[in-house]
């Protein structure tokens, strides 16, 4: 093989023709020509200071050159050469798709809701035009994901898009399909983390039989942290998850104008309804609404309260810590001069940024808020040590001494198990200390872990998503959240078989409690603030009504009174009633309880749900979107539309635009729900 090869390289070779070498010229320069064709057409003419390139055949010095020169062959090879290898240098360079830097796939959407978006994908021809207007075109502000991906759509089906426009100096671009534009890299969304938001998994509460299960009980909820969840994920085009529908929660959101109690001694008012059930015109609602007293102003006790702020890396977002500083400014604006403030960070270890402070040292409290910032992992059960050890060494007797935890939920580092936490947060209720937490952010958002603090720490859970809802719960509602004007608020109803054959209590699933554990002080239960409402509600079957569910049975016991009340047999004198409701409670310093009864008869039913209040008709149309979100069956039949009238109808005076805000989410997970 090497002999043969070095013979190779001593042969002569022969001298081509002379019309060899001029076909060879001629379509070497054939090629040129058709090169210089396709610049001069070429779409940067429209781009910055490069200048529209003219060529021909009468004015091409190369076709001159070869035309009306004669060259050795030698010569005229190496001449041919140039041009050709020009020629091919342009091609790789103009047709060939070379990786871009920070070329990053799209972010997809969450596992729950809508599904995952396309990545955007780099073809023949896109580099070219990365490169080309590199340094001369100006993009536009960077669109959010959305519009990314809506530019990405209309490219693949051959549209002008707003990126290709200001990339061609204004004007339109033609485009094929498949071929995509240049999409500055800070237009191209950038990938998402998975989801890591959680929330406790619950199944909706079963229709029961009244002689069978005639007596049920749970505990009051306060909280509101899911609606203000929902309303967020529905905002940005998702359906929530199920298990993030609490409907009580969605309820007692919004305000009612419930009558007030006439002082704090006896801590809130009791208000029934029975109306037809919008759903299903073969049952009722019973509608039991609770309203606290409110403390004026003036006679609100002094508070200690400690802000417990998580400054771990996962609060870097502006949904986070900044709105968090936010809404603490609020809640500062709203304490007088004998409350005093704590501030404990955690993040990797905790840390006391203020020592307890008079609230009238408004300057050094707000400084304090200023200079957070965000790093390092999340120690949360080191920094609530702290933060009930700073607690205790500023204790208002007398007073509200509470630790407001505001975090994402993430515990990460530490006593991070749910029951450790638990039981520490128990012993520190039982001495006078409360807890309340406020959620923040998305993605990392530990709402099981959430919930579980606050409901042990006879406090509320609240999830702030902008700085309306900062406003609503920390400047309107603030007597709510801090003043505790009744715990271990337990309800209790038993139904009458004689008038009642099925129930269904809507909501309430996670505060359900047994039976016995409603007579049981050492159970714990919800708590009332100063003007809280508390709302539930029963979707009942009346007997011998067709939307009866569940056979009589032929052997039925007697009904079963182990409540302790009077038996409500056909022959009694409480035969007419529905139901008799009992609410079990505690003053702030009282560990014995006080219970409260309302028997429920039909002088508080009504025949039209038109007749009753716009706080009636509008809790019950939350109470059927709350249904419609977590899929329950027994709302099938009806419809979005339904719920937007039955709302939009029951608005009220609405000064602050809760209740309108509401009717557009129902429009808008109609929408989402058809797709």
């Amino acid at each position: 093989m090497t002999h043969d090869l070095d013979r190779l390289k001593d042969l002569t070779i022969p001298e081509a023709s002379a019309a060899a070498r001029s076909a060879a010229m001629q379509a070497g320069l054939a090629a040129f020509d058709a090169s210089a064709a396709e610049k001069n057409s070429d779409s940067r003419q429209g781009a910055g200071t490069a200048r529209r390139l003219k060529g021909g055949a009468r004015t091409n010095p190369w076709r001159w050159l070869m035309d009306n020169i004669r060259i050795p062959a030698p010569v005229a090879a190496s001449l041919l050469i140039l041009p050709a290898a020009a020629l091919l240098a342009y091609q790789v360079l103009d047709h060939t798709p070379f990786p871009t830097a920070g070329r990053q796939p799209a972010a997809t959407e969450e596992r729950d809701g809508a599904a995952p978006a396309k990545k955007l994908e780099t073809t023949t021809g896109d580099a070219i035009r990365r490169d080309r207007f590199a340094d001369t075109a100006q993009p536009e502000p960077a669109p959010p994901p959305a519009a990314v991906m809506e530019q990405e759509a209309r490219s693949r089906a051959g549209q002008p898009t707003a990126a290709t426009g200001a990339l061609l100096g204004g004007e339109k671009a033609k485009s094929a399909p498949g071929i995509l534009p240049r999409v500055p890299a800070d237009q191209i969304a950038q990938p998402q983390q998975p989801s890591r938001d959680s929330f406790t998994a619950f199944d909706t509460n079963p229709v029961k039989s009244v002689k069978a299960e005639p007596v049920s009980t749970f505990s009051v909820d306060v909280d509101t942290a899911s609606y203000a969840f929902v309303r967020r994920m529905l905002n940005e085009g998702r359906m929530p998850p199920r298990d993030a529908v609490r409907v009580e929660e969605m309820i007692n959101y919004f305000p009612y104008d419930y009558p007030l109690p006439q002082d704090a001694e006896t801590p809130f008012s009791t208000n029934i309804a029975i109306y037809p059930t919008p759903w299903n015109a073969d049952t009722k609602l019973l509608h039991i609404g609770l309203k606290a007293y409110d403390f004026v102003p003036t006679a609100r006790p002094a508070s200690n309260l400690v802000f417990l702020i998580d400054v771990s890396g996962s609060m870097n977002a502006p949904d986070k810590l900044p709105l968090l500083k936010t809404a603490f400014r609020m809640l500062l604006d709203q304490l007088g001069s004998e409350d005093t403030v704590s501030i404990v960070t955690y993040a990797g270890n905790a840390g006391t940024v203020l020592e307890p402070t008079a609230a009238s040292e408004k300057a050094r409290i707000l400084d304090a808020i200023d200079r957070l910032q965000p790093g390092g992992s999340t120690a949360g059960a080191a920094g609530i040590e702290a933060a009930y050890r700073l607690a205790e060494q500023a204790k208002q007797e007398g007073g509200v001494n509470r630790v407001i935890l505001a975090t994402d939920g993430d515990f990460n580092v530490g006593l991070s198990s749910p029951e450790a936490l638990k039981d520490f947060i128990e012993t520190k209720r039982d001495s006078g200390t409360f807890l309340s937490v406020f959620g923040f952010g998305q993605g990392n958002y530990q709402d099981s872990l959430m919930q579980t603090l606050a409901q042990n720490g006879n406090g509320v859970a609240a999830y702030i998503d902008t700085l309306n809802e900062a406003r609503k719960v920390l400047v309107e509602e603030t007597g709510a959240a801090l003043f505790t004007v009744a715990k271990d608020v337990k309800a209790q109803i038993e139904f009458n078989p004689a008038t009642v054959s099925e129930y269904r209590l809507i909501g309430y699933e996670t505060r359900a409690l047994a039976t016995q554990d409603f007579n049981n002080d050492r159970i714990d239960a919800g708590d009332i603030g100063s003007g809280h409402t508390v709302t539930a509600i029963y979707e009942i079957t009346p007997a011998g009504s067709p939307a009866q569910l569940v056979d009589d049975l032929r052997y039925a016991p007697a009904a079963d009174t182990a409540s302790g009340e009077p038996a409500t047999d056909a022959t009694g004198p409480a035969s007419d009633e529905y139901a008799f409701l009992k609410v079990r409670y505690k003053l702030p310093d009282e560990d014995t309880s006080t219970r409260i009864t309302v028997p429920v008869t039909p002088a508080m039913e009504t025949s039209s749900i038109d007749d009753l209040s716009d706080d009636y008709r509008f809790a019950a149309g939350v109470a059927a979107f709350g249904q419609k979100l977590r899929h329950d069956a027994q709302v099938d039949g009806y419809g979005y539309g339904d719920i937007v009238a039955l709302a939009n109808g029951a608005r009220g005076a609405d000064p602050f635009g809760y209740r309108s805000e509401f009717v557009n989410l129902v429009r808008l997970a109609e929408t989402l729900d058809r797709n």
